[in-house]
C-alpha cells in the first residue's frame, strides 16, 4: 500500500506515535554508532532520523513506495540516500546492511512473506532483521478508540485487525517463514496526550490510511456519528492514548 497523501498530514495522524516508538524499536535493537541500516516503509522519515541520529546519514538508506514520503525524506534528511521502491522489490544490492528495519509497514506490503524476505535478502549474514505493528487485534493501536466507534456505525470497516502482524506472534511466524533465526519478540508501547477532544480527532480527517480514507468516504451524517461516538468515549480531554506495537527481530 503506497500512502498518497501529504507527509505533513501523515506526520499529524501518526507521527506524534511513530516519532516516539521509533525511540523505543531502536533502544530495543541497540542501535549504535558503525552500524549501516535500511529503513524500509520509511514514510516520513520518524524511524529514519532516529537511525541518522544514532549512526549518521552516511549509514542510513531508506525507501517507501510513496512519493511524497520519498520527498519529504530527501528534504528533511539530505544526506541519506533515499529511494522509491516497494519492500517486496528493493532495489539494493544482497548481503549490504547491518540492520533492516520496517516500522508500522508489514500491515501494509501487499505479500508481507515477500517484502520481509526481501529485507533478509539485503541484511549481511548476521545482520538484524526487525518489524514492528500495532497490536489491532488486541485493541492496543492507537486508531483503536476510532475503529471501535466507526465499526458501530459501518459493522464491516476494516479496522486493521486482520492484516498481517497485528496478532501476537504472526511477526515472529513471519521472520521464521523468511529464513531469519534466532527470533527474539518484545511489546513496545509509548503514551501520547492530545489537550483537547478536537486535537485528538482532526488527525482522522485528513483521509490518512485505512482510517482516514474510510471515515472521508462516509456521508457527513455518519461521520458525525463516529465523531459524537468517539466523544462520548473519550470525553473532552486531555486525552491520554497509550499504544503498544507488537515488534520481533531475527538474524540472517
Amino acid at each position: 500500500m503506497s500512502f498518497d497523501v501529504a507527509a505533513t498530514s501523515y506526520d499529524r495522524f501518526m507521527g506524534r506515535f511513530s516519532r516516539p516508538l521509533s525511540v523505543a524499536f531502536a533502544d530495543w535493537l541497540d542501535v549504535r554508532a558503525g552500524l549501516t541500516a535500511l529503513d524500509v516503509g520509511c514514510g516520513p522519515g520518524a524511524l529514519t532520523a532516529e537511525l541518522v541520529d544514532r549512526v549518521g546519514a552516511a549509514s542510513v538508506t531508506a525507501v517507501d513506495p510513496s512519493e511524497p514520503f520519498v520527498a519529504a525524506v530527501r528534504e528533511r534528511l539530505p544526506q541519506v540516500t533515499v529511494m522509491q521502491a516497494s519492500a517486496e522489490h528493493l532495489p539494493l544490492a544482497a548481503a549490504r546492511y547491518d540492520l533492516v528495519t520496517a516500522q508500522l509497514v508489514v500491515h501494509f506490503m501487499t505479500d508481507p512473506l515477500a517484502g520481509v524476505g526481501e529485507m533478509r535478502r539485503v541484511a549481511r549474514p548476521g545482520g538484524v532483521i526487525a518489524v514492528s505493528v500495532w497490536d489491532f487485534a488486541g485493541a492496543r493501536a492507537p486508531q483503536s478508540a476510532f475503529f471501535g466507534a466507526l465499526r458501530a456505525v459501518v459493522p464491516d470497516a476494516d479496522d486493521e485487525v486482520d492484516r498481517a502482524g497485528a496478532r501476537r506472534g504472526e511477526l515472529s511466524g513471519l521472520l521464521e517463514q523468511a529464513g531469519c533465526r534466532d527470533i527474539e519478540q518484545t511489546e513496545l508501547t509509548v503514551t501520547v496526550t492530545s489537550p483537547t477532544f478536537e486535537d485528538w480527532w482532526e488527525p482522522y480527517t485528513l483521509g490518512v490510511g485505512p482510517a482516514g480514507v474510510q471515515l472521508t468516504a462516509l456521508t457527513t451524517d455518519r461521520r458525525q456519528a463516529v465523531r459524537d461516538r468517539c466523544r462520548a468515549r473519550l470525553g473532552s480531554g486531555p486525552i491520554r492514548t497509550t499504544a503498544t506495537a507488537w515488534a520481533a527481530k531475527g538474524l540472517r
